[in-house]
């Protein structure tokens, strides 16, 4: 290959464009390094480093035969500004879910724009959509659609057991609010499985943080004779501030909620049973269940519970034991 056309190639990660190239070098030296195979074209007007291509999988589309971030630059690289990263390849990009080397490379693009699908590449085209702050923001890099729209466009698409878990993520992370997620939701009126995503919103705001708490909170720790329960109470123990998934004040009733990776892990083990005792120094009960228990035994896990908060009421009625809010004192055990 021609140097200049290599330099360019490199400069872009690996993607170059025909008015890049020409703009430096005659056509024909374009047409050369994509005759001997150094060059492929993935996209009109838009060509890759050969050697980047997946072997493997020779019968599928250029651009899907990439890594997910070479093709995105290349897909940018063709819309030229009039379309930016959204849906599963924004989310992606947001670093909430890893988007497979076989995917659509997903673009939205106002209507009347320009663009259209091409092989490898969706184009959603969109009413009122406009290319600028605050629909779109740059990350890392590159144009992508605001987070909260990046959900809930990204909700419908993804596979049944997955559309959950992104948006438990960012709110996890603070990348966003149930408050604000539910402004973008009120501009999809037409999603599918809306009322799934409005339902989750309300868990999340309620203070559920995983997939668990959520499946404890509407089929375990409701109901009859439950108390209402705060989720993720802040308290201070020594240097750093811990959250209580469940928390029953009057009776000082700590409920921590396992996952299933939790168990077998040593380590993590350890580190909650400190926190535990940390936590006892307190005044404050922790019961724990693991997630085996949460799912297959509900009822008994339900009587368990009823019981504990029950025998707590005694017992904390009948000593000069502190009751009401933790102060969060620090303690070290």
């Amino acid at each position: 290959m021609n140097g200049v056309p290599r330099e360019l190639v490199e400069r872009g990660g690996g993607v170059v464009t025909r008015r890049a190239v020409e703009q430096v070098v005659p056509e024909w030296v374009l047409q050369g390094a994509c005759g001997n195979g150094e060059l492929v074209r993935v996209l009109p007007e838009v060509f890759v480093a050969a050697h980047l291509l997946d072997d493997r999988r020779p019968g599928a589309t250029a651009l899907t035969r990439l890594d997910p971030a070479v093709s995105r630059r290349a897909a940018c690289a063709w819309a030229r500004g009039r379309g930016v990263l959204s849906h599963l390849t924004a989310l992606d990009v947001w670093g909430l879910r890893r988007q497979a080397t076989v995917d659509l490379v997903h673009l939205s693009a106002p209507v009347g724009g320009g663009l259209r699908s091409q092989p490898g590449v969706r184009v959603h085209r969109r009413r009122r959509f406009t290319l600028e702050p605050p629909r779109v923001m740059m990350r890392q890099g590159l144009l992508v659609t605001r987070l909260e729209q990046t959900l809930v466009d990204s909700w419908p698409v993804l596979p049944p057991a997955e559309p959950r878990a992104p948006v438990i993520r960012a709110v996890n992370d603070r990348l966003t609010t149930p408050e604000r997620l539910a402004v973008a939701l009120g501009s999809a009126p037409k999603l599918r499985a809306r009322a799934a995503f409005r339902a989750l919103l309300g868990r999340l705001a309620e203070g559920c943080r995983s997939p668990l708490e959520i499946w404890g909170h509407e089929r375990v720790f409701t109901g009859p004779g439950m108390p209402a329960f705060q989720r993720q109470v802040p308290i201070r123990l020594g240097s750093r501030t811990v959250y209580l998934d469940l928390y029953a004040e009057p009776e000082r009733v700590n409920i921590e909620l396992d996952g299933a990776t939790t168990h077998g892990d040593p380590r993590q083990r350890e580190i909650d049973l400190r926190r535990d005792a940390q936590l006892a120094a307190l005044g404050i009960l922790v019961v724990r269940f693991a997630h085996r228990r949460l799912v297959h035994e509900i009822d008994d896990v339900r009587g368990e519970t009823l019981a504990i908060l029950a025998n707590r009421r005694v017992s904390l009625g009948g000593s000069d034991s502190p009751s009401g809010r933790p102060t969060g004192a620090d303690c070290a055990v």
